[in-house]
């Protein structure tokens, strides 16, 4: 009897087909969509790969793509960050005021920027925490509070709603060489920031399946009630996820503030929802508790494509906010059908 058994195993604890293992990956519908949307584009259009065209949509997809992974590490964890966007342009805009008005070398200027940014992003966490209020509300504020300060510091220093000049302060070059120079591959030029794009999806995606904090962002996300009961800091958890996604916002300021050298007061306002989109787009739920680092950085790479597609293909740009509608319903719907398959698996 024994033998037979070890002949015949229980089907039950077998492994599993390839099929059950991918669809358990946030990321995977994510993967085929960018391959429908590269696929097509390069054959509506040569220019699409084209060495200036790759770097192209590769550079339009990369500071989406650094706050995409931010903001899906927030939506993992169950909340919301709506002063994402308009928190770009205030770092850039601390960072610019410091060293065109103030004088100070750029490097201390970029390191109050980054204190400002992590105040404010722990301070949106803490007050999500101690008030219960969701973070939809609590970040609505501070989207509404920093683009206020935003117009009128801007225009009490300068006397417009812009900062320029900082090619000329103490150390631009060296601060911008390391957030805003280029790099090139076979005679064409590339922006370093895909390169942080790189780097970022990659630390995320460690820190997501690879490490204990990972696990409580997926605990806090699905369930606060029983990430507590298991001894998981929710708290904290919450507010390190905020300040990340001030950190993120810190690093795309930094790079569009040192790469442009001047900033507009009203910059940033409305990509928050390009972040979130992204993000779900890459397999993120709006329930939390489910999604990917690498799906979010999928996300932002088929914005990039469709965006610059759409110009190289040289069709009206109006076109891009209907295919913006059609892959968020499309992501959903896509994404709960992966969620429910997942669970079958899983089982």
């Amino acid at each position: 009897m024994t033998a037979a058994l070890q002949a015949h195993p229980d089907e039950r604890v077998g492994k599993k087909s390839l099929t059950d293992r991918l669809v358990v990956r946030p990321e995977i519908g994510a993967l085929l969509g960018a391959v429908l949307v590269f696929l097509f584009f390069s054959v509506v259009t040569g220019q699409f790969l084209s060495p200036l065209g790759v770097a192209t949509w590769l550079d339009d997809s990369s500071t989406l793509g650094i706050m995409a992974v931010v903001v899906a590490l927030l939506m993992v964890g169950g909340e919301f960050d709506l002063s994402a966007g308009v928190m770009t342009a205030s770092t850039s805009l601390v960072t610019a005021i410091l060293a065109t008005q103030a004088g100070w070398n750029v490097w201390f200027a970029l390191l109050v920027s980054l204190a400002f940014a992590l105040g404010v992003g722990a301070f949106n966490g803490w007050l999500v925490m101690k008030t219960g209020l969701p973070s939809f509300i609590v970040t609505l504020g501070s989207f509404l509070a920093l683009q206020g300060l935003n117009l009128g510091v801007t225009r009490w220093v300068t006397n417009t709603v812009q900062v320029s000049g900082m090619r000329s302060t103490s150390g631009y070059e060296s601060a911008g060489g390391l957030f805003a120079s280029t790099f090139t591959i076979g005679g064409t030029e590339f922006q370093s920031s895909i390169v942080w794009w790189v780097v970022v999806t990659a630390i995320a995606a460690w820190l997501l399946v690879r490490t204990r904090f990972g696990n409580w962002i997926f605990a806090v996300g699905g369930s606060q009630v029983s990430a507590r009961s298991v001894g998981v800091p929710v708290v904290r958890t919450k507010i390190l996820l905020f300040m990340g996604t001030a950190l993120g916002a810190w690093l795309v300021g930094s790079i569009n503030i040192l790469r442009f050298a001047s900033v507009q007061a009203n910059q940033g306002i409305g990509l928050e929802f390009q972040y979130i989109i992204a993000a779900v787009i890459g397999g993120c739920l709006l329930t939390g508790g489910f999604g990917s680092a690498v799906g979010a950085a999928i996300g932002a790479l088929i914005f990039g494509m469709a965006r610059q597609g759409i110009v190289f293909a040289q069709w009206n740009s109006d076109w891009f906010m209907l295919f913006l509608g059609i892959m968020l319903l499309a992501a959903v719907l896509v994404n709960n059908a992966f969620r429910r398959r997942a669970e079958r698996v899983r089982r």
